[in-house]
């Protein structure tokens, strides 16, 4: 048993990290806007005004937004069956509350939409990436106010009437698990508390965090259902950013303390978002940390009858969870944890498990039984060109290789598994460090850290191996390419 016949094979963005044009035909700034560049060990800044002279890497990103027809062309080639991008809340929206939406960026994705179409490209939109309208976090602290609700409900009315007919896969919420940690309080929900100036120590209010989960938990079940009512034929899933935990050994304090962060971290938002109802585990947890969630008349209903279509994750390391605090003093992943001593790591830390994601996969179908999506998975890499223009990246494509693999076992096993877009397939800015050094894609994109490169795009070894993977539906892994380069645009 292979691949199934319609498996949707592709590629994923976010408009902040690649579009650019971020004051462009209207656009208002979102979150993301607000934050300088940064590195592996240099934190990026949150600013509350655009510092002259700083740079801003969202400002410009990769520059989808004028070069898009030229992107998706090269998608194409590679033979993409769905490409996963996000639309800009605050391009359509410059402030998130406005009167009227702003047509300028209405007509940008019926653009993208449309040349996705002509190719036979599905679009797989997310709603919300990383990028809260920047003026609805200083208006209402982000997500901590239940007055987002409406505000996003109303985002959603416009680009589901707008867009009916021409997309089908809607995903509401990026990684909204990511907001169970400090880092994704203003990263997914745009809560910014007074002090919080470095991205990576942010002043965190777990009341508040966990509050603006229960307001996107019910925007999101709103979301679904109003979707439902405009086209039937739309389907609806929720992001959860996933990352398996194991015991770090099978002392039974270690077996616990690994149930109790994957129960936290990868079960939570999806329980509330697929069962339409908040786990009883929950309960003592908010005890323990004192936090007492908000829950108004009829949210429980709305929670029920909104639940997704199917689950999307992204997938990019396993951790190891202990009660040791010297196992604990190890480097670790960005999501912490001890060091597995049975793994390697990128170059940025992150472990590399491919049979993590066979695990993963197995355990998240048994639990919710509807069709996944793996929406997100990658290496970040220094990528280097040769004398000669080439970009050899044979480490992205046996990191790709050895996931899929295991993604194929994972389909024998029984998993209902309808798609794969690995993240950042072109270069672009990278949502926790925001560098360029740290490269995903299969188009090298001549962008630097320092601003400057002309946009250039060349072909990197991996592209026309992941071409060969699609034309093969996932058959054929082998990497006996010769070595060449392609430059495609200036």
């Amino acid at each position: 048993m292979g691949f199934r016949k319609d498996f949707l094979w592709g590629g994923a963005t976010a408009a902040n990290q690649f579009e650019g044009a971020w004051n462009i035909d209207g656009k208002g700034p979102s979150c993301a806007d607000m934050c300088t560049g940064g590195s592996h060990t240099r934190s990026k800044r949150i600013t509350r005004e655009i510092e002259e002279g700083t740079f801003y890497p969202s400002h410009e990103a990769i520059d989808f937004y004028h070069r898009y027809k030229e992107d998706i062309a090269l998608f194409a080639e590679m033979g993409f069956k769905v490409f996963r991008f996000s639309i800009g809340w605050s391009r359509i929206f410059p402030n998130g509350d406005d009167a009227m939406p702003n047509e300028a960026g209405l007509q940008f994705y019926d653009n993208v939409i449309n040349e996705c179409l002509r190719y036979g490209i599905e679009p797989l939109i997310t709603i919300s990436h990383y990028e809260v309208p920047f003026a609805l976090c200083k208006k209402y602290n982000g997500w901590a106010s239940r007055e987002m609700i409406d505000i996003f409900s109303k985002y959603c009315e416009v680009i589901f009437k707008r867009y009916k007919g021409r997309v089908k896969y809607w995903l509401t919420f990026n990684e909204i698990n990511s907001a169970t940690m400090p880092m994704g309080g203003f990263l997914s929900q745009g809560i910014l508390n007074e002090g919080t100036t470095d991205f990576n120590n942010q002043v965190d209010i777990p009341q508040l965090r966990f509050q603006g989960l229960h307001h996107q938990f019910v925007a999101s079940a709103k979301a679904v259902q109003l979707a439902h009512e405009i086209d039937e034929n739309y389907q609806v899933g929720c992001m959860i950013l996933y990352a398996t935990t194991y015991p770090y050994t099978c002392k039974p304090d270690d077996v616990i303390e690994a149930q109790k962060k994957n129960r936290i971290m990868n079960y939570f938002c999806g329980d509330v978002q697929v069962r339409g109802e908040y786990p009883t585990y929950m309960n003592r947890y908010f005890k323990e940390n004192n936090i007492e969630i908000k829950v108004e008349d009829g949210d429980e209903e709305i929670l029920k009858n909104g639940c997704v279509d199917f689950y999307t994750f992204s997938y990019y390391m396993s951790v190891c969870a202990t009660t040791d605090e010297k196992a604990l003093q190890g480097n670790g992943n960005i999501l912490g944890g001890a060091t597995n001593p049975y793994l390697k790591a990128s170059d940025w830390g992150w472990q590399i498990d491919p049979k993590g994601l066979r695990y993963s996969l197995n355990e998240i179908y048994d639990r919710y039984q509807i069709p996944m999506m793996i929406v997100e998975n990658g290496l970040g890499a220094y990528d280097e060109k040769e004398e000669d223009g080439t970009i050899n990246d044979d480490y992205r494509i046996e990191y790709l290789k050895a996931h899929i693999e295991q993604m194929k076992e994972a389909v024998e096993d029984g998993v209902d598994l309808i798609g794969y877009t690995p993240w950042g397939c072109i270069d672009l800015v990278s949502a926790s460090t925001g560098e360029m050094a740290k490269r995903y894609g299969f188009i090298y994109v001549d962008k630097y850290d320092d601003g400057s490169g002309d946009l250039s795009r060349s072909k990197k070894k991996s592209f026309n191996w992941y071409k060969q993977v699609i034309a093969s539906n996932g058959e054929n892994l082998e990497n006996k390419q010769e070595k060449e380069v392609e430059l495609v645009c200036n």
